[in-house]
């Protein structure tokens, strides 16, 4: 198949091809000085006091729960509209992902049925900042402190974004960002873990390094650990990727505006919002069909499009519906209602950086022209 216009593509200048192949011209490959350079670039953007670079996304969310010694025979909550790793995580700790369902609006979890959820076996809240969202995660996490419950911060899609004037990254006990090539900013694949806690920071580090301590040596190692390494290579590109993040925050809203100004009027489409008091830094632009249509013409639709060249997708089936979790805790269709009647409306439009006004008038002309043919 054809592709003329992608779901996404990464914005890499000559800057970041320099700064990667002056780390090739070193002896520095890994464990060198671009691993805390790129960790200051967080502390420094929000502010938190410490940061620890990993290999994803995912490897960041599972260090932050066995930092905070969650396990066998826990459940921690979270939502089931979400990428897989968030409740993946969690399982692959040992514990049990207890799903809350959305909030129609910021299609994140919804604040006011989080208590309900709430067992003696509840030892943290994972809520996620869907789409660059931020919206509610105040209430999360004061619902949290009420409990007194750690905050897993899953920041993946928010880089950059805002909640009554608080970053992203900075509400949680922990949080984590992602990296892949989709996100607002790439290394190709990397995480990073941002927390205020010296002692579960501390932890982290040892965790994506073998379990080795501080002073033991190469060969010495404290705990079971990983190599849940991060790169110089990937450091270096993170490092430039992360001076022009106002660049890119700046682009993306623009791409999102386009989107806007085109389908605005259409009455068969729920457009993305900005909600009062966030500020969104925006990783993907997801339009929702109306009730009108079936989840059989949503299909269609994207088949379509696909044939026309034009990447789509749907962001997200539900996560508890995926096979494996279905056979391990027994999970059916309509367990979350909700979650269930967003995920059969969605359609991620191509979204990135550099896509033109006329791109977006493509993308947008050849929906609404499958549209009328459904």
């Amino acid at each position: 198949m054809d592709i003329k216009i992608n779901l996404s593509s990464p914005d890499i200048s000559e800057a970041e091809i320099k700064a990667v192949c002056d780390v090739l011209r070193t002896p520095n490959l890994s464990l060198g000085p671009k691993l805390p350079e790129f960790e200051k670039c967080f502390t420094d953007f929000t502010g938190s006091k410490r940061a620890v670079a990993v290999n994803s996304g995912t490897s960041g969310l599972y260090l932050c729960l066995k930092a905070l010694g969650i396990g066998h025979g826990d459940e921690v909550i979270t939502t089931p509209f979400t990428f897989i790793a968030s409740a993946t995580s969690i399982m692959m700790v040992g514990a049990k992902p207890v799903f809350v369902d959305i909030d129609t609006k910021s299609l994140n979890i919804d604040p006011e049925k989080i208590e309900a959820a709430i067992t003696e076996k509840t030892k943290a809240i994972l809520p996620v900042v869907v789409f660059g969202n931020p919206e509610g995660l105040d209430k999360v996490c004061q619902i949290a402190a009420k409990h007194k419950l750690p905050v897993i911060e899953d920041s993946c899609e928010g880089l950059g974004s805002s909640l009554g004037g608080k970053k992203i990254g900075t509400f949680g006990t922990m949080s984590t960002f992602a990296f892949y090539p989709n996100k607002q900013i790439t290394t190709g694949e990397g995480g990073m873990i941002i927390t205020n806690d010296d002692q579960l920071a501390d932890m982290c580090v040892s965790l994506r390094n073998q379990g080795r301590g501080k002073g033991g040596g190469w060969l010495g190692h404290d705990r079971l650990g990983y190599n849940y390494r991060l790169s110089d290579i990937n450091c270096a590109l993170g490092i430039v990727q992360m001076s022009r993040l106002p660049e890119f925050i700046e682009k993306r809203k623009n791409v999102a505006k386009m989107y806007q100004e085109i389908l605005a009027d259409d009455k068969r489409l729920t457009l993305p919002r900005e909600p009062r008091g966030c500020d969104v830094s925006w990783f993907v632009f997801v339009v929702r069909l109306s009730n009108d249509f079936t989840l059989k013409q949503r299909n269609t639709l994207l088949t379509k499009m696909l044939e026309k060249g034009i990447q789509v997708s749907n962001y997200f089936p539900p996560v508890y519906l995926q096979p494996f979790m279905v056979k391990k805790f027994g999970y059916k269709e309509g367990d979350f209602p909700l979650t269930d009647s967003v995920c059969k409306s969605t359609i991620a439009l191509p979204f990135h950086n550099n896509l033109t006004q006329d791109q977006v008038s493509t993308v947008c002309t050849e929906l609404l022209g499958c549209l009328e043919e459904l």
